[in-house]
């Protein structure tokens, strides 16, 4: 089983990273504030004005560990890797499914259904522990509209189809998703997703934890010889990882949302830490920026009984675990992808 490392996170502005034979060593002002051997992580994530030299960059793609850029919100530029690795095969019976209606369609119904469930699981919870009877009652309604979701996807249906559900419940869920919170009410009041940009602190939060999840799907997509690039529910398309887009539809509920959801109900994070500019986008303070760092960062600490494997893992190794079982079954060893679901 694969170690769950830690992911160093940069977000102070001017900083530059460096190697000093197999460490990785980060500086401000032409001083040394840190000092981290490679073996022990799996990823550096920068944020804003971060550079990094080119002896380390080297270093990260010869060890596997991923070197990836974002703006200071959050978004996604670049991400920095060594040689692909993997079975030639693997990858080349990934782009014929891919091309195959009837075979992408079996592993977006998978994956959809997982995506759903963990919703509704999501929802039920908060239905029997929420105070309020009619925000209950609403929460309640909502899971049983998903769970009309999932009988249709009981049977094989077309990719179109199969996209339209996702869609229909992804809209059933978001639209109870402001009794999940219950406090703050104020300065977080959910009404819609909006992105590009987010357009109140509640969206600016799941998009720029969204952005954290992609990247650690992509890792583990990358570590198993998958082309985060080449989905099946999602289309292809220049620059979006695709199939990371996919697998983490799995995860958004229990794992993204979760956090999310937890950093406001405990007012770890507050309405003042956000600005909204001109343009009416809202962005986050630093301050809140690392306070949800940490918070993702102890996510992934937590430990779980993985459904299928029947064996404790960390959190944050579900996504590595997912890889591997999609790899698994491409390869013919598994007779169906099997989803994550949460219990």
């Amino acid at each position: 089983m694969k170690h769950l490392l830690n992911s160093l996170y940069i977000t102070t502005q001017g900083t530059y990273l460096a190697r000093e034979g197999e460490t990785v060593v980060v500086r401000r002002d032409k001083e040394s504030k840190l000092q981290i051997p490679i073996h022990t992580l799996s990823g550096i994530l920068c944020f804003g004005q971060v550079s990094c030299s080119p002896p380390l960059m080297g270093l990260c793609g010869a060890r596997n560990v991923t070197l990836a850029f974002f703006s200071e919100q959050g978004r996604f530029l670049a991400r920095v890797y060594g040689p692909v690795s993997g079975n030639v095969l693997l990858r080349k019976e990934q782009y014929r499914r891919s091309e195959n209606e009837e075979k992408s369609s079996e592993i977006a119904r998978s994956v959809v259904i997982a995506k759903i469930a963990n919703c509704r699981t999501v929802l039920l919870r908060a239905a029997r522990e929420h105070a309020d009877p009619e925000a209950s009652e609403a929460l309640s309604l909502a899971s049983a509209a998903l769970s009309k979701n999932l009988q249709v996807l009981s049977s094989r249906l077309p990719l179109d189809s199969v996209r339209g559900i996702e869609g229909d419940a992804a809209r059933q869920y978001f639209n109870v998703f402001d009794h999940l919170i219950s406090s703050q009410k104020d300065a977080f009041r959910f009404t819609e997703r909006t992105r590009r940009p987010p357009m109140d602190p509640i969206n600016a939060l799941l998009s720029f934890v969204y952005t954290l999840l992609v990247h650690d799907v992509s890792s583990a997509l990358e570590g198993v010889g998958l082309d985060p690039a080449v989905g099946f529910l999602h289309r292809d398309r220049p620059g979006r990882p695709s199939l990371a887009l996919d697998l983490m539809e799995e995860f958004r509920p229990m794992l993204a949302d979760r956090v999310v959801l937890t950093l406001i109900n405990r007012m770890q994070i507050q309405g003042k830490q956000f600005e909204i500019s001109e343009t009416g986008a809202v962005t986050m303070s630093d301050e809140a920026r690392k306070e949800v760092l940490m918070a993702w960062q102890k996510k992934k600490q937590e430990v779980i009984i993985h459904p299928f494997i029947g064996e404790k893992i960390a959190v944050g190794l579900i996504p590595h675990v997912q890889a591997l079982l999609l790899a698994r079954f491409l390869r013919g060893d598994l007779d169906a992808y099997p989803p994550f679901r949460w219990k």
